[in-house]
């Protein structure tokens, strides 16, 4: 790219349109649906079962420890066709850049974006660019897209957990959240804190190869972290979850800082990390099949599905404390941290 920074011809669909795809995008997402440059992508598609999701990514800051927001983007839609029990495929790619921002920190983004396709073992086949006048968007947003097959052997989904179940966590809570807030603040605290951000699809398809129906929840706790994505399990399963404080793994720096700032590491976010909802009897296998990866080495049990279930949205989540008593783990409300993702 000769240009240093991002003008309105960039979306204009013109030369410099052109210039910046050709250029920048196409080299880096290089494959043979890509190439064709059509308006949309014709998939080659296993018969069955399919999995499809969509986000929007407007974290701030763009670039934090551990990541950015192009891997963010990539690695976020993924998880979330992995945790259908789906095999992720394909994605869509599209950029909303505000003028003025940086080429070369355009470049990083996509750069990241590429490396993190590859890394999940996906392919980005179609896409979109716009850029906004100076004001009108804080410097990128991105929307991802995916597609991908759902083996015939799995089937997860919120509502399948099952009173006897077992809750398992594939490691420490929080440190996407804590990452970003640290970074945005500029907190002078003298911790290394780095984003989760990873592609959990061969992580749970390993899962899932070994245990295959024994597994019957797969969630990422992102926004509203482990909190909200317990609440909603127990609110479409109809059960209840009990968990022990004393089991929920959270990284000593993460820990500390929350205790400093008054915020449950159960309600902060997580951009690589899974909780897994299992039949009993296959627990330590499917433990032993998570340690095994460098993902779920700190994979651990944090509680048990009941039939406890409360009709009310408070009750349904219940923690056993390090001091021997019990609190509500409420839904959240309100936004603890925003534009974390």
């Amino acid at each position: 790219m000769r240009d240093e920074r991002i003008l309105l011809d960039h979306g204009s669909g013109g030369l410099l349109s052109n210039r910046l795809i050709s250029e920048l995008m196409l080299p880096l997402f290089d494959n043979s649906f890509l190439s064709m440059q059509d308006d949309g992508a014709c998939l080659d598609v296993p018969a069955g079962r399919m999995a499809f999701s969509t986000d929007s990514f407007v974290v701030d800051p763009i670039f934090f420890p551990g990541g950015c927001i192009g891997d963010l983007a990539v690695n976020g839609t993924v998880n979330d066709i992995a945790m259908c029990g789906g095999v992720p495929r394909y994605l869509s790619a599209a950029l909303i850049i505000e003028e003025g921002f940086p080429v070369k920190d355009l470049a990083a983004v996509v750069q990241a974006m590429a490396e993190a396709a590859r890394n999940a073992g996906v392919l980005i086949v179609t896409g979109d660019t716009k850029v906004v006048p100076r004001g009108a968007a804080d410097k990128l947003f991105i929307n991802t897209s995916g597609v991908g097959y759902i083996p015939k052997s799995v089937s997860v989904a919120a509502g399948n957990a099952r009173p006897g179940d077992v809750v398992i966590a594939s490691g420490t809570l929080g440190d996407h959240g804590i990452a970003i807030l640290n970074q945005r603040e500029g907190l002078s605290f003298d911790v290394d804190i780095q984003s989760d951000s990873a592609p959990l699809n061969h992580l749970a398809g390993r899962m899932l190869e070994m245990a295959g129906s024994g597994i019957h929840v797969l969630r990422d706790p992102t926004r509203g972290g482990a909190a909200a994505a317990l609440n909603e399990i127990a609110a479409q399963s109809k059960v209840g979850i009990r968990i022990r404080e004393s089991s929920v793994p959270v990284a000593k720096a993460v820990a500390g800082l929350c205790s400093l700032l008054g915020l449950d590491p159960l309600y902060v976010a997580n951009e690589g990390k899974l909780l897994a909802v299992v039949e009993s009897a296959l627990v330590e296998k499917v433990l032993a099949v998570m340690r095994e990866d460098p993902l779920g080495r700190d994979a651990c049990i944090i509680g048990e599905i009941t039939g406890e279930y409360a009709p009310a949205q408070s009750g349904r989540v219940i923690m056993e404390t390090a001091a021997g008593g019990e609190r509500i783990v409420p839904m959240p409300t309100g936004e603890q941290l925003p534009r974390i993702c």
